[in-house]
């Protein structure tokens, strides 16, 4: 195989898995109601569960996302996948509450390592298969696999509970199938980064905020966790939503209702992708603000109403998607270079804490009132969050937040732009 084809397949091949662990990352979600009629325990336990995996993924991209920029992609990417391996294992030997605390907590020290190298991996991959093209099919398919991994798992798991029999066997023992092939992959994958000799000192990733900008910086952190808190409510609580106000119990339309949110997201990042920062903001603000909207509406109505919510997680998905784009492009322009990487540190913990605090909040809302009462609440804490930092992040600087197109980035691209800048390796 010529070296250009074997580039072309180990791009592919890394995009396969990444859709396949991101995928894997979400298969409890709709899950998450079974596990509670089994065991009979509360809605704010399945928040717990779910802040395990936030918790661990924060840890392990400060800790271990750079990694593979001084040890090579797959020295890191093959030890990240065998986490996901692993937790696979234990979703299925030990499927007791500890045991799925421990899975989701495995889970979240993966994908953290992963998400960075794999995106990383995909960039120097495409440059070596096309040379002469520009790095945007990289983009592009490292976004996709990435947020829209997350509604093909929930989609994915839930049809194989509703209709394949063992739900809390069946999708576990078809992740660990794939997750085992893409191992195979991820081995015949080229590698494209030796490691360094001499290896420099280890340190985490610095996490820090610009002084000069600190404002419209935290603003935008601000709005990265009303982003994650919003979408992470899809991958948490609304199966319990679903089976609960709604009185739609079926663990495939719980998967399906998450699928149709992440890929609204995804059709909306790549919709825009050639939108300047401040009108990326604008859009984003409002349509996030309704889709919340829509969503108390649904569940307040006399009759809840599924297509409100639906509507509502749709409306939602697109919002968060473009606002998402608009963070980041903001901090990728306020920060100076030598400081990039510490900053966008800072961007995604703020977005990590979004996909933790918000959720438990809400399961102990629900826990002491009632599921309308917690989701409001959550609804008007989020959109008042947004709403007070909106004039900071739409001061004007200059003509460049009006002419710039936001950078088409997930977070484990963030992560990777970051280590790229401080090791000055353009990609």
């Amino acid at each position: 195989m010529s070296p250009g084809r074997r580039y072309g397949f180990g791009f592919w091949s890394v995009a396969a898995v990444f859709l396949t662990v991101i995928a894997f990352s979400t298969a409890p979600g709709p899950l998450y109601t079974l596990y509670r009629e089994r065991d009979g325990f509360s809605a704010f336990v399945v928040t717990i569960v779910y802040a395990a995996y936030s918790v661990c993924a924060v840890v392990s991209l400060v800790l271990a996302g750079h990694l593979s920029d001084s040890h090579g992609r797959r020295r890191v990417l093959v030890p990240a996948l065998l986490l996901e391996i692993v937790a696979a294992a234990v979703f299925l030997f030990w499927p007791a509450l500890p045991g799925l605390i421990v899975a989701r907590s495995l889970t979240g020290l993966g994908i953290g390592a992963f998400t960075s190298t794999a995106t990383a991996w995909l960039g120097e991959l495409h440059a070596g298969h096309r040379p002469r093209a520009t790095n945007r099919r990289a983009q592009v398919v490292g976004t996709a696999s990435n947020v829209w991994g997350f509604g093909v798992g929930t989609m994915l798991s839930g049809a194989l509970a509703q209709w394949a029999g063992h739900p809390l066997t069946v999708p576990y023992l078809v992740f660990v199938i794939a997750l085992v092939a893409g191992l195979l992959l991820v081995l015949a994958a080229p590698e494209t980064r030796a490691p360094m000799t001499p290896r420099t000192r280890y340190r985490p990733q610095r996490v820090s905020v610009p002084h000069h900008v600190r404002g419209r910086y935290l603003a935008a952190a601000t709005g990265m966790f009303a982003v994650f808190a919003a979408l992470g409510l899809f991958t948490s609580v609304a199966p319990s939503y679903l089976s609960g106000p709604l009185h739609h119990p079926s663990v495939a339309l719980a998967g399906a209702v998450t699928f149709v949110v992440f890929t609204s997201a995804v059709a909306a990042q790549l919709a825009t992708s050639m939108i300047g920062m401040r009108r990326l903001l604008t859009t984003g603000i409002p349509i996030l603000l309704v889709g919340l909207a829509l969503l108390v509406a649904a569940v307040w109505l006399p009759v809840p109403s599924l297509a409100g919510f639906l509507t509502g997680g749709v409306v939602a998905g697109l919002g968060g998607g473009i606002l998402f784009r608009g963070n980041l492009s903001t901090v990728v322009t306020l920060a100076p270079e030598n400081a990039r990487a510490e900053a966008l540190a800072g961007l995604f913990v703020a977005g990590y804490l979004g996909l933790t605090i918000p959720v438990i909040g809400l399961g102990l809302l629900v826990r002491y009132s009632t599921p309308q009462v917690g989701l409001l609440v959550f609804a008007t804490a989020l959109a008042l969050a947004v709403i007070a930092t909106a004039p900071t992040l739409l001061c004007r600087t200059g003509a460049a937040d009006e002419r710039t197109p936001a950078p088409l980035f997930s977070e484990a691209s963030a992560f990777s732009l970051a280590t790229a800048v401080r090791d000055g390796d353009e990609r």
